[in-house]
């Protein structure tokens, strides 16, 4: 028990260290820092939405920059072919034979930069990648490297030339988390910040590849307690029967939240999930999952608030009922 507590307090001090080293880009964004990396440690993928600069690239960019892994960008575009991004094979006169030329999806770190950009033929070209770790290529399986995480961003405002991701791409992501504007004193300590030099830069690797796979690995061992999965269950199913959501979500949604919840208590160092990890994680990792029927949107509400409506009426394990 010793042991595993040291251990918990060894991983909860090394992913601090990834945050204050994004939070030296990241200012005044402590809880979107916080679910970024509660994103990299569940082995999960990120999807960053919001306007346009408001730091989506940037904190991606910050991520990669501080876990020392191997990072490729790519930008896309109307035009792009699946093969821009899995590779392509292609024949070699001298050898006579063919030889497959990876793109550059095989990376520890991808950042998927405005997503939404691409054609659907193109964004289903990351499904396998994502959920499975790997590609299927003229019949022959290709790994993906360890550790694997995808960070992908759009802007959900801009709709001319954009295609929106369909529900398995969207399913797809751990995580979805909006960055906001800064308030005014965070603004000024922006413009402040980037005066000479672009803070990011300046930062530097502060854990390696290797490092990340054990924090991986050690949120695996973070205890959640039957009456937590419960919760988990009962709110992943309340999406699925509420009057205003069309589509709920699906057990991947459930494994979300679940793996998220751990990764969350392990940042705060301890070896057991609480009802308040989900709480916090409900929204990020359930509302992107839940299409809004027509009802619904006629309200003028998206999914936020019904997640935000289930929560306040779903029974908390451990919580004494409130008196009439």
């Amino acid at each position: 028990m010793e042991k595993t507590k040291q251990n918990i307090e060894k991983a909860k001090q090394m992913a601090q260290k990834i945050i204050n080293n994004i939070e030296k880009v990241m200012v005044g964004k402590p809880e979107v820092v916080k679910l970024a990396v509660i994103a990299l440690l569940s082995q999960g993928h990120l999807l960053i939405e919001d306007a346009p600069g408001l730091g989506k690239t940037m904190l991606a960019r910050s991520i990669a920059k501080s876990i020392d892994c191997t990072f490729k960008r790519i930008q896309f575009t109307p035009d792009m072919l699946p093969g821009d991004i899995i590779g392509v094979t292609i024949y070699n006169q001298k050898t006579r034979d063919f030889e497959f030329h990876a793109g550059p999806i095989e990376a520890q770190v991808v950042l998927a930069d405005e997503i939404n950009r691409a054609t659907p033929k193109v964004q289903s070209a990351l499904l396998e990648a994502m959920e499975e770790r790997q590609l299927t290529i003229d019949g022959v399986a290709h790994k993906m490297p360890s550790p694997f995480h995808v960070l992908a961003t759009q802007n959900p405002i801009e709709y001319e030339g954009t295609f929106p991701l369909p529900e398995a791409q969207l399913d797809r992501f751990l995580l979805r988390v909006n960055i906001g504007y800064p308030t005014a004193e965070e603004e000024i300590a922006i413009i402040e910040q980037q005066r000479l030099v672009h803070p990011i830069e300046e930062i530097k690797p502060v854990v390696k590849a290797e490092d990340i796979v054990i924090l991986q690995e050690t949120v695996k061992k973070i205890l959640v307690s039957e009456p937590v999965k419960q919760y988990i269950v009962a709110l992943v199913d309340a999406t699925r029967h509420h009057q205003s959501i069309y589509l709920g979500a699906s057990p991947r949604g459930s494994l979300a939240l679940f793996r998220a919840s751990q990764a969350r208590a392990l940042l705060d160092g301890r070896d057991y999930v609480l009802p308040d990890d989900i709480k916090a994680l409900a929204e990020p990792a359930l509302a992107h999952r839940s299409l809004i029927s027509s009802a619904g949107q006629s309200q003028g509400k998206d999914s936020r608030t019904f997640i935000a409506e289930i929560l306040a009426t779903t029974p908390v394990p451990g919580a004494m009922p409130e008196e009439k």
